[in-house]
């Protein structure tokens, strides 16, 4: 697992603009703009249990994720790695945390309350830095 570097982790602890990429059923790539967090080693991802990238990453756990700087989009992380662990087991608290983040509020549950959100721990295996 390659170390998270200080300037990633700046950006993953703002309000990023963030994709990942996924691999679809056939081999073709599927992405996904998201909202992005880290526990100093790991990027997470914060979605719903009934999403395609939930899908994808229990069928392949290789991903690929972009993290922009979000004053300047033509600097950003590149990111390779594979999804470690997905899990229902605080993800509700840390969708609330990540709408504080992006939002500055709560979170308005867009698809309804009665979504089961899902946590992705992603392991970093490449990162590639973009910068300006």
């Amino acid at each position: 697992m390659a170390p998270l570097p200080g300037e990633l982790l700046a950006l993953l602890n703002r309000p990023s603009p963030c994709f990942i990429a996924t691999t679809m059923p056939d081999g073709s790539p599927q992405l996904t703009q998201t909202w992005v967090d880290t526990d100093g080693e790991h990027i997470l991802i914060n979605t719903v249990d009934t999403h395609r990238k939930v899908k994808n990453v229990e069928r392949d756990p290789r991903v690929a994720v972009s993290i922009a700087d979000p004053e300047d989009t033509s600097r950003y992380f590149s990111i390779r790695g594979r999804v470690t662990s997905a899990t229902t087991d605080g993800a509700a608290d840390h969708i609330e945390h990540l709408a504080q983040k992006y939002l500055g509020g709560p979170y308005p549950w867009f698809g309804g309350k009665e979504q089961t959100r899902v946590l992705l721990t992603i392991a970093v295996d490449t990162v590639i830095h973009a910068p300006r």
